[in-house]
């Protein structure tokens, strides 16, 4: 591997976030990008609404990103205060003194991350090739080509609204089997999604039901929506390597297994995926001893959350709404004896679609 190229296949956060880091080593790198524009997958008539968690570090994420290098340059709203229900419409207050996640908006638009770290891979002099399929890497090279499986399915509109920004919740499995159900406003847009974990042929289903409860509990206003569903996967791979690249975000399986706010694990991976390159360490040795632990303990999570049902739900919404919640997550999202002790069970019991 004697070329001074290095070839990234996938314009995602996980190779732009691997590209800038090349890019601010010195290390000259072609990405290249099947379709005509990042964040493809998330429609271009109104942009996705999605969560950049912040519990599951002391530090705040937003410093983390310039700690590392990346920008901050997109739009956001901290979500410190939330409203969260359960399957009899009962209602829980969710606060934390610092924000528990950075609500991003996601997809082409100038003020999304993906836009964001768009602007500044190119402004590294990343060389960045849009409607360009890479099917080959002839020399160093890293795979970031996105999901290639549903273990879970997030469906429901897009819509204009003169609703108050904010977040809301319900966890009901009527609506959102093994997952939960939640509305996201931020500068006159929403998204209204049921985020399931199993039952997808019936998500047109959920979909109604969600709107429909949503319309009840917070009286949801929608102008002129759109249809929009993605997926999730979730899969902790033996290895990260095909053949000899690295392969990153959600290609490979990083995600969190809970409830899918994975977006800093996908990042993480494709700086360690630089990192192999630059310095010549395994990346499997990096994601495994920086990434694992957390995802090792999410699909523990995902296994007792899948567990408690409605009636489950409304004891853990009773418990969270009485605490700090960022706080408490961050317990919740660390590795522990416990944890451990269960990964074994929970690896047996959870089985992603890439299985």
């Amino acid at each position: 591997m004697t070329s001074k190229i290095i070839e990234i296949a996938g314009a995602g956060p996980a190779g732009l976030a691997a590209a800038i880091t090349l890019a601010q080593a010195g290390r000259e790198v072609v990405v290249h990008e099947a379709y005509k524009e990042v964040g493809h997958r998330f429609g271009s008539h109104y942009q996705d609404f999605q969560g950049l968690e912040n519990w599951t570090t002391e530090q705040d994420v937003l410093q983390l990103f310039e700690r590392q290098g990346l920008t901050t340059d997109f739009a956001m709203l901290a979500c410190r205060q939330g409203t969260l229900f359960d399957a009899k419409g009962r209602q829980y207050h969710a606060q934390s003194d610092q924000p528990l996640f950075y609500m991003v908006e996601r997809g082409p638009g100038s003020t999304t991350l993906d836009s964001a770290l768009l602007r500044q891979t190119q402004a590294l002099g990343v060389d960045v090739r849009f409607n360009s399929r890479l099917r080959q890497i002839q020399n160093q090279g890293i795979m970031a080509a996105g999901p290639k499986a549903a273990d879970a399915v997030s469906a429901g509109y897009h819509f204009s609204t003169d609703m108050a920004d904010g977040y809301w919740a319900i966890c009901d499995d009527n609506l959102a089997p093994k997952g939960y159900a939640y509305l996201l406003i931020m500068n006159g847009v929403g998204t209204v999604k049921s985020c399931m974990f199993e039952d997808f042929k019936q998500e047109k289903i959920y979909v109604r039901r969600t709107v429909s409860a949503f319309e009840t509990l917070v009286n949801l206003e929608m102008k002129d929506p759109k249809f929009h569903g993605g997926i999730g996967n979730f899969y902790v791979p033996d290895t990260a390597y095909a053949g000899m690249h690295p392969v990153v975000g959600e290609q490979a399986g990083f995600q969190d297994t809970l409830w899918g706010f994975g977006m800093r694990l996908v990042i993480a991976s494709g700086q360690l995926a630089a990192r192999s390159l630059l310095t010549g360490e395994n990346y499997d040795t990096l994601w495994q001893r920086e990434l694992k632990p957390q995802m090792d303990t999410s699909v523990v999570n995902r296994c007792l959350f899948s567990l408690l049902g409605n009636r489950g739900y409304s004891w853990f919404l009773g418990k969270q709404s009485r605490r700090d919640v960022r706080a408490a997550l961050r317990r919740q999202y660390q590795p522990s004896v416990l944890k451990r002790v269960l990964h074994p069970w929970a690896k047996r019991r959870y089985l992603s679609q890439r299985q």
